[in-house]
């Protein structure tokens, strides 16, 4: 009790400490973190002020994903998403600068365009009826959430009103874009420019001095020479910044032995084997693939695909095994070989001869939800099936089938007397298709595919080929445990030598091969292996410093120990980097300086035999083609000859292969044409039609973007 009173009489003090110590806890936090209280890590982007909210965009990151499915990576779902609303803010915002919107009579209108064509707002003479119209938004509404259908899909108040939005948004860019399109025009003088460039031309002759006549070796390149050139291609050679990584591969592969212990267990299927039962204290005999008389359970109880009756026409044999098994005797087996990633073992179950084409006539009884169902269509599946039994009890009884056709759905083969007449590989629903070349004819059935029930007659069978059933156990080439285990094993070894030694030179003292990439901060592939943000967002971390090293588990592969080799932060690219294209081009500027100054005569013919070159001529050259009759796409050279008059001699020109001197003989004027207006058209069609593209492109660079996305979901 003492010890509580005293603990009360301080309690103030107590508080107090505590207090200071969470302040002081806080504070080292902001310090050691300056971004750990900021509002980035609930904003994906801020656009020209606008935040991307991160709990909204991921929800619409999510909805995406569930519309694709499996097609897209979350990085490229992401990716996606974040361009939608990066361009819908900054559209939004020059709609509202521009007062665009959409009005109510206006909506009504793009509903009208979008949905005259639906039977369900049509009124008796199939008239678009807004009545209707309204009466279905209405009915939308009073179910709360639940789906109703339209066409061939179900909607429902969310997803309509997302599509109202949609069909508005489109509408207000489309008149934006208009707006734009009217405002652009070709004036007379740029239409004569264009005609001048195709019509006039010009004659020259030219010395070329190639920059080949200059040894490479007679030049030297700086670091300071790369940087200057850096500066003045500055955007060329500008980058994001990025992480320079190396890594090598530890694949999670089947060894040869664990390849021939599957070909072993495939091989000891084929025999009975002894087995003790516990049960009956005797040893039973279990039937091995040689004497098992229920294949297809026997099949799918020891292989990893499973059981195919279909008998397999010669174009539809796997072309691995193809000659060996069309070879096979009944009861023969093949095998094992390999297929892809599985080894397979392959028995001959049967032969007979099968038709390659059909014909057969059926009655289509579709419900709700099926393939191509027609809106109108309510019944469900369980009572498609009742009808479509129904009606094969009819024409069992006697009713003639053609007097039932009427009943069926599918009106084009109706003209036909429902008849159908197709290929074995033609694209028909697989159900169908195998009741019609698997059985005889003038059988009839019920037979259910994704578009209903069919009553199918088979007509016709004709142009019989040989057909085999094979009977095929495989087994998926996968590492065994010990393998697995010695993967990781190596991995950690690796890893851990890592401590003393260099990293190239301990790969190559392992016989690993080091593998280079350079990564941005929102890239997430690796060539061979797929996504691996986990690696891009190590190397980006502020903790992890050059020259560290890390191993990542990769799905599907094994490992990689992967280590930073060079941060690079945005601007420039290293000299290093640049010197890749830059290098040619400092050269060619300093041969072409060089080759100048030794330039001092002032005819042609004199500065080719100074130089050691032929006088050459071009003629027709025309100020749209750039090419140089025997010296390649030279555009600096053929913009200075429509530069110059007749007679007239240029001064030395830098051109792409060599340094130039040219004299103009000859100017062909182009022929004055009373009407411009047709090369004015085709100019502006040109120009409008590149107006969308150009126009956001030009609003999005112009745009105040603070991106979060690495900071915050990627």
């Amino acid at each position: 009790m003492a010890i509580l009173n005293k603990i009360r009489q301080r309690s103030l003090i107590l508080i107090l400490v505590i207090a200071l110590a969470l302040f002081a806890f806080v504070i080292q936090g902001v310090i050691d973190n300056p971004n750990a209280f900021s509002n980035t890590q609930g904003v994906i982007a801020t656009v020209n002020g606008t935040d991307i909210d991160r709990v909204d965009f991921q929800q619409k990151v999510k909805n995406y994903q569930d519309r694709v499915g499996g097609r897209v990576t979350s990085t490229q779902a992401m990716n996606t998403i974040y361009n939608q609303e990066l361009r819908r803010i900054i559209m939004d915002e020059e709609y509202e600068t521009l007062g665009l919107s959409v009005e109510k009579d206006e909506m009504r209108d793009l509903l009208k365009n979008s949905f005259q064509s639906y039977p369900e707002f049509q009124d008796e003479n199939g008239t678009f009826d807004v009545n209707r119209l309204n009466a279905f938004i209405a009915n939308l509404k009073d179910l709360k959430g639940e789906a109703a259908p339209l066409g061939n899909f179900m909607v429902n108040y969310e997803s309509w009103s997302n599509n109202e939005q949609t069909i508005a948004a489109n509408s207000i860019q489309q008149s934006y874009y208009n707006m734009i399109k009217a405002g652009i025009s070709t004036t007379i003088a740029e239409a004569k420019d264009d005609y001048f460039g195709d019509n006039k031309n010009v004659d020259i002759r030219f010395v070329q001095i190639p920059y080949t006549s200059i040894a490479d070796s007679l030049i030297t390149i700086t670091n300071a020479d790369v940087k200057t050139y850096m500066n003045n291609h500055e955007e060329t050679y500008k980058e994001d910044a990025n992480r320079d990584v190396v890594y090598v591969e530890f694949k999670e592969e089947a060894s040869k032995e664990d390849e021939d212990a599957i070909k072993a267990s495939l091989l000891a299927l084929k025999s009975d084997r002894a087995e003790y039962n516990s049960s009956s204290k005797n040893t039973d005999t279990i039937p091995g693939f040689d004497s098992v008389t229920d294949v297809e359970e026997f099949i799918n109880s020891n292989s990893d695909t499973k059981y195919d009756a279909t008998f397999l026409r010669d174009a539809q044999i796997p072309a691995v095994a193809k000659d060996s098994l069309l070879n096979l005797e009944v009861g023969e087996y093949y095998g094992p070989y390999r297929d892809g990633d599985l080894f397979k073992l392959t028995k001959l179950l049967a032969v007979k001869q099968l038709a390659d084409t059909v014909k057969v006539r059926h009655i289509l009884i579709p419900f709700a939800g099926g393939q191509r169902a027609d809106a109108s269509v309510t019944a469900t599946p369980d009572e498609a099936k009742k009808t479509a039994d129904s009606v094969l009890a009819q024409i069992n009884s006697g009713t003639k089938f053609l007097d039932l056709l009427e009943l069926s759905s599918d009106k084009v083969s109706n003209e036909d007397d429902g008849e159908i007449e197709f290929a074995y590989n033609a694209g028909m629903a697989p159900e169908f298709k195998e009741f019609s070349f698997n059985n005889k004819v003038g059988d009839i059935e019920v037979v259910g595919t994704s578009f209903g029930y069919h009553i199918i007659e088979i007509l016709e069978q004709k142009s019989f080929n040989k057909a085999i059933q094979l009977g095929t156990i495989s087994r998926k080439i996968e590492p065994s445990d010990q393998t697995l285990q010695d993967v990781f094993n190596r991995m950690s070894k690796f890893e851990i030598a890592l401590k003393d030694k260099d990293f190239n030179e301990l790969a190559e003292e392992k016989g690993f091969t080091v593998k280079p990439i350079t990564f941005k901060e929102l890239d997430e592939n690796i060539p061979g292996l797929g996504a691996q943000r986990q690696i891009v967002r190590w190397s980006f971390e502020e903790d992890t410093e050059v020259g560290n090293y890390k191993n990542f588990p990769v799905s599907g592969f094994g490992f990689v120990v992967a280590k930073l080799v060079e941060k690079n932060d945005e601007g420039l690219m290293s000299v290093e980097d640049a010197s890749v294209t830059a290098l040619s081009e400092i050269r060619k500027e300093k041969k072409a300086e060089m080759i100048r100054a030794k330039i001092t005569a002032t005819s042609i013919d004199d500065i080719a035999k100074n130089q050691g070159q032929s006088p050459r001529t071009a003629t027709s050259l025309t100020l749209k083609n750039t090419t140089l009759s025997g010296a390649g796409a030279e555009p600096k050279v053929i913009g200075t000859a429509f530069g110059l008059e007749q007679g007239k001699v240029s001064n030395p020109i830098d051109g792409e292969k060599g340094v130039y001197v040219i004299e103009v003989t000859k100017v062909t004027e182009a022929t004055e044409i009373d009407n411009y207006a047709p090369i004015m058209n085709r100019l502006n069609s040109t120009r409008r039609n590149t107006v969308q593209t150009k126009v956001y492109k030009a609003l999005e660079e112009a745009a105040d973007i603070e991106d979060n996305r690495a900071k915050t979901v990627y």
